[in-house]
């Protein structure tokens, strides 16, 4: 494996562990919720590849388009400037600062203007990556809303049980192995995220995904508590 391959996610891998990790999950819990959220994993990890790939590319047409618009406005600005005559009788210096504030204004409105087209292209993509990883987010919090109830210390404790109580329907391997799948599932969706800024570096973007990485972590150490008190209370038996 090359070196640019070790220092770089590679979509595929990604795409083939969330596919794994999806027929793990139906296999062991078929027809379950979590499996259904997996497969919405599966498949935004699928997409993943496609749309970070077009939000990398450039969008050569706009490049275009604004490198015209940008060249428009300072052949006006020049044309301006060099148009400009100093009256016959000088100006007093009123008429030269009130002069001076229509042309700095000019210069920052025509400044905002250049920065606007200049920029455009990134706000474009940067928009498609927040999008993406905003999924990203939601299959983040699903997954812990999956694994809230399944509370081992319920398992091994024989307290009173009420009308609204959760179902305790999982042995103490099962929830194991559900909440190993949640944590997995919050780690790859970290991984999935991480793609949408390895080859578009937007500080914005960057920082979305440093969000959705803390998310999952936190999340997933919630969840590794839960397996802590199981493991714990299986070597005390």
């Amino acid at each position: 494996m090359s070196e640019s391959k070790l220092q770089s996610l590679d979509p595929n891998l990604i795409e083939q562990s969330v596919a794994l990790l999806s027929r793990r999950i139906a296999e062991r819990f078929p027809g379950s919720s979590l499996g259904n959220v997996s497969k919405q994993l599966l498949l935004i990890a699928k997409q993943a590849k496609r749309r970070s790939e077009s939000i990398a590319r450039p969008i050569f047409a706009l490049r275009a388009g604004s490198v015209m618009l940008i060249a428009v406005i300072v052949a006006g600005l020049v044309t301006t400037l060099f148009s400009l005559k100093m009256p016959k009788g000088g100006l007093e210096l009123v008429e030269f600062i009130q002069l001076l504030e229509a042309g700095i204004n000019d210069v920052v409105l025509i400044g905002a203007a250049i920065f606007f087209l200049a920029t455009f292209e990134s706000r474009i993509k940067r928009t498609r990556a927040l999008r993406a990883v905003h999924e990203l987010r939601t299959i983040a919090h699903l997954i812990d809303m999956h694994q809230l109830t399944k509370d081992p210390e319920r398992l091994l404790s024989a307290g009173p049980v009420t009308e609204s109580s959760p179902k305790r329907t999982m042995t103490a391997f099962e929830l194991g192995r559900y909440l190993d799948y949640c944590s997995e599932m919050l780690s790859l969706t970290g991984k999935v995220a991480a793609i949408y800024v390895q080859s578009f570096e937007d500080e914005v973007a960057l920082a979305a995904v440093n969000e959705i990485e803390n998310l999952t972590t936190g999340l997933s150490r919630k969840v590794w508590q839960k397996l802590m008190i199981l493991h714990t209370s299986k070597t005390a038996a």
